[in-house]
């Protein structure tokens, strides 16, 4: 185990390597292209390749590709080439091929700008694509955090043979902090499923003409596939709520931040606690539903929905809420970010103090 300190998206890039990931297809967009650069010298020094695309649509291609070979590949970008990638995503999650890809979302709609969101949060979780599909998606919110969750994203993406995608603001990938990196891992041979593997004729397609015994076998193996993750791979995070009144949820840096106002919340008296997801897909809807029938019953309890977007994060935790607590927001939208003051003060007057 090393221990340095490292820029999130170089500590991702990293961590990635010495998961095993040996392929890189990807197209520099801000906030994310200290990936691809670290990437660039980094892979030939373990017999890896790197390639900067013509476009995201090219890179997206070529993950599926690498990934139907069985290769370790992973592609990286932001908000609107993520967009760009949709329809390669739904081909690689319809074929059932491992990969992981990496969203440091940025602000928008649109071009938007370079600084910090989580505005897609939607794309992600619910596909972006066309067709039912889901991909694992993880939600950093410490660069440690980052680096835990690039390994486990390649596991997942192989365990279930399907892609797996790291989604993290613009800030995770900025900021440096100390981290402990994995040992290396060394992937030798390609799975025997893969293309040109064993000397076999595979076929690696999600085309199927037939709708009734064809796609639709398909695509319920697929959904028998999701509801079995859905009971076993879900990820999250409490913070003081067994006794709580008031219930953060966050990811992401705001879940960094609700943190810290829960600590001055409680030195003020107020009872407050956070539910962080880390799988935002799978959500921990049972497990926070849990989390909201242990909350401290009063006329103040309420849950605040605390993200960098509107109306995304909301919805599953609205699903989740089945006491029917009150539930409001906190929003920020195109880029701006949340103080910790904002957030005590939002409280505070909400208990009138």
């Amino acid at each position: 185990m090393d221990k340095m300190l490292l820029k999130g998206n170089e500590a991702l890039a990293e961590a990635a390597v010495r998961a095993g990931c040996r392929y890189y297809f990807g197209y520099p967009i801000t906030p994310q292209n200290e990936i691809p650069e670290y990437m660039s010298w980094r892979l030939p020094e373990v017999g890896g390749v790197f390639v900067q695309a013509e476009s995201e649509l090219a890179s997206i291609n070529m993950v599926f590709g690498a990934g139907a070979c069985g290769a370790r590949v992973m592609t990286t970008s932001s908000s609107p080439g993520i967009s760009l990638m949709q329809e390669g995503i739904s081909y690689i999650a319809g074929a059932e091929v491992p990969a992981v890809l990496v969203n440091m979302m940025r602000g928008g709609p649109g071009l938007g700008n370079i600084a910090p969101s989580q505005a897609d949060y939607i794309q992600s979780t619910k596909g972006g694509g066309h067709g039912d599909y889901h991909l694992f998606v993880l939600a950093p919110y410490t660069v440690q955090e980052l680096v835990d969750l690039t390994g486990l994203a390649f596991d997942l993406a192989f365990k279930y043979m399907m892609p797996s995608m790291i989604l993290a603001d613009g800030i995770i990938g900025q900021m440096s902090e100390p981290v402990t990196l994995p040992a290396m891992c060394e992937v030798t041979a390609l799975p025997d499923w893969g293309l040109g593997s064993g000397g076999k004729q595979k076929i690696v397609r999600s085309l199927y003409l037939s709708p009734e015994d064809m796609l639709e076998r398909h695509n319920l193996k697929l959904q028998e596939k999701y509801e079995k993750i859905k009971k076993s791979e879900t990820l999250y995070e409490t913070y003081m709520c067994d006794d709580a009144e008031v219930l953060f949820t966050a990811y992401g840096t705001p879940a960094r931040i609700c943190k810290a106002a829960v600590d001055v919340l409680r030195q003020k008296g107020i009872k407050a606690g956070v539910f962080r997801p880390i799988t935002c897909w799978p959500f921990p809807h049972e497990e926070l539903k849990e989390a909201i029938g242990k909350i401290s019953r009063t006329e103040k309890s309420a849950i605040f929905v605390v993200e960098m977007a509107v109306e995304q994060l909301e919805l599953d935790v609205r699903l989740a809420n089945t006491a029917a607590l009150p539930v409001h927001t906190m929003n920020k939208l195109g880029g701006a970010v949340f103080t910790d003051e904002e957030i005590i003060d939002r409280i505070l007057k909400h208990f009138n103090k």
